[in-house]
């Protein structure tokens, strides 16, 4: 640098041309000799040329990609199909997202939905908790034969909700996708928290951001209510004392699901399902490893109660539930928060929490007799003391609220379902009947 200023300053006192006008340079011209004297030297350029590059990376690096994301990609591919799906019969049936929908519940929902008319996007992760295998056969049984598009994904992929409801402008979501079993939570405690809370709140932010937010329909549990001593167990019951993890998430829920809808103005019905059972039901009940286990005359452990005290469940049929389900649908109105314009809500929105149970409590000694009748085997059984594991002695539904809201009357007794159950079980597994009587 030093070396230079005897050179700049000799070019900065150089007079114009007095024999022919000649303009004067300007300072720029100057400035650009300046910088191709300082960069003569090998290291000044090196220099320079990195200073460059940085300046073009960044550059590059800070415009938007267009590549097109994963999911739009997904989404795009399979949009024609999901529009099919969604597209109801009449402009008066409902658009319904079904959360869940190879699950046991989800697939016989979407049926129904879908073969009253109404259009129907399914939405499924294929949780291994369970059998895979069933899941993709009620996928190919039920759904696909009814004509009901499920995207496989899940629901706390926020990017993939969002485009499915730009896709889509859905009237309501019927969300039953959940961790589910009380047990398992002594066995994998997060997932409860991922799907049941995480996952929740992912389904009633995109619901929320909505064009036109829907309204919500979803499940929540009959094991709220704990050790609920007083029976039946109602709606205006406390609910804060839970005795599994399940439980706590599923309560948790009803009061997230309670912020949104006084904040956002969602609409939202949280349906607390007592036992539900019946064919393509969950191979972790117990009516369906005690028909395993009878027919492959396996020991059957039935739990008691301290002091032998009776273990009882509101068992409800699958089409009963499934029925309660359409009904609160069709009840529910409308959302009153203005979607992704992010205004306040245009007033309160429906908020209500209502049992679908039986309301004819079994204890599990019938359950297993009734079996035995209906297998023609005869069970071997064993008495075992009920584990502290967050199963409850005893679940009796209050339905008044739900006959009164949705008109729902149960209709199919125990030994009714359970024969349908049984014979759906004959046929799927292929199994063949030897009598031990």
């Amino acid at each position: 640098m030093t070396a230079l200023k005897p050179i700049l300053n000799h070019i900065d006192t150089i007079p114009p041309n007095t024999g022919k006008f000649k303009p004067v340079k300007p300072s720029v011209y100057f400035i650009h000799h300046r910088l191709r004297f300082h960069t003569s030297s090998p290291k000044c350029a090196l220099w320079w040329i990195i200073f460059l590059s940085l300046i073009i990376m960044l550059f590059f690096l800070s415009q938007p990609s267009t590549t097109p994301h994963l999911h739009t990609t997904m989404l795009s591919s399979k949009s024609t199909l999901i529009r099919l799906s969604a597209t109801p019969r009449s402009t008066r049936g409902h658009i319904v997202l079904v959360t869940g929908a190879v699950g046991f519940v989800g697939a016989h929902a979407s049926v129904a939905l879908k073969r009253r008319g109404d259009g129907v996007v399914g939405l499924d992760n294929y949780n291994p908790y369970y059998d895979v295998g069933l899941k993709t056969s009620r996928k190919t049984q039920l759904l696909d034969r009814a004509g009901v598009f499920v995207v496989k994904g899940d629901i706390n992929d926020d990017v993939l909700l969002r485009e499915l409801f730009d896709l889509v402008q859905f009237t309501h979501v019927l969300h039953l996708a959940a961790q589910a079993g009380v047990r398992y939570a002594m066995i994998d405690p997060s997932s409860y928290i991922k799907s049941n809370i995480d996952g929740f709140v992912n389904v009633l932010e995109a619901a929320k951001n909505a064009v036109v937010p829907p309204a919500i329909v979803w499940a929540s549990s009959s094991s709220v209510y704990g050790l609920n001593s007083k029976v039946p167990f109602s709606e205006q019951d406390r609910t804060d004392h839970p005795v599994s993890l399940y439980a706590a998430t599923k309560k948790a829920g009803e009061a997230i699901a309670h912020a949104y809808n006084h904040i956002h103005g969602l609409s939202i019905t949280g349906l607390r399902f007592f036992t539900v059972y019946g064919p393509w039901g969950r191979p972790d009940m117990a009516y369906f490893f005690f028909t395993k286990d009878i027919l492959n005359r396996k020991q059957v452990s039935i739990f008691e109660g301290e002091n032998h005290g009776t273990i009882a469940r509101d068992f409800t049929y699958i089409d009963d539930v499934v029925k309660g389900c359409l009904s609160a649908i069709d009840t529910a109105k409308k959302s009153t928060g203005n979607g992704r314009n992010g205004r306040k809500k245009k007033g309160e929105a429906q908020f209500r929490i209502i049992n679908l149970g039986n309301t004819s409590p079994v204890s599990v000694h019938k359950l297993v007799r009734l079996l035995e009748k209906l297998l023609k085997v005869k069970a071997k059984k064993k008495m075992v003391l009920m584990p502290r594991n967050g199963d409850v002695p005893f679940t009796h539904a209050d339905i008044s609220l739900a006959r009164m809201e949705l008109g729902y009357k149960p209709s199919v007794d125990l030994e009714t379902g359970l024969r349908k159950f049984v014979k759906w079980y004959l046929d799927y597994y292929d199994v063949k009947k030897k009598s031990s009587w």
